[in-house]
């Protein structure tokens, strides 16, 4: 058995495709991330951050549950969904969005508009020269699944 933690998602995701595709006999979980009491993702790299990065970090949980509840109430349109999380984070100030993608998890194939039963949003933004990573699964109600 090997432990992967979910915020390392992209990771979990190929090592899970490689020994599937290699035949290894190991089993991969794939654990949920762990938060401070703000929300935000706990990562070494949050020492880096000065105090008012720090603060505005927290736009990154904030902005993942606001997709998560746009997308539970009907919210198809992705594209739409990313520009509104853009504008929340932009709105704290930062100015270097590396992606906001919403991907397939069984292809992490990025979506326009959910397939599946289930759907991750991914985030890397960079709050000062501190470039962090987040992301949430979040599980469909789609009509034949």
């Amino acid at each position: 058995v090997a432990v992967f933690g979910q915020k390392d998602i992209q990771q979990a995701f190929i090592v899970k495709r490689m020994v599937r595709d290699l035949n290894v006999n190991v089993l991969i979980e794939v654990r949920p991330i762990v938060r401070e009491p703000d929300g935000l993702a706990m990562s070494s790299r949050n020492i880096y951050l000065s105090g008012k990065d720090r603060s505005s970090a927290v736009v990154l949980s904030e902005s993942l549950r606001f997709a998560e509840q746009k997308i539970r109430s009907g919210e198809k349109d992705f594209r739409r969904l990313r520009i509104s999380i853009e504008e929340m984070i932009r709105a704290k100030g930062v100015t270097s969005v590396d992606y906001i993608a919403f991907l397939d998890p069984a292809t992490f194939k990025e979506l326009d508009e959910p397939v599946a039963s289930e759907v991750i949003i991914a985030l890397a933004v960079r709050f000062g020269s501190t470039r962090l990573i987040d992301n949430s699964i979040v599980t469909l109600d789609l009509p034949n699944n």
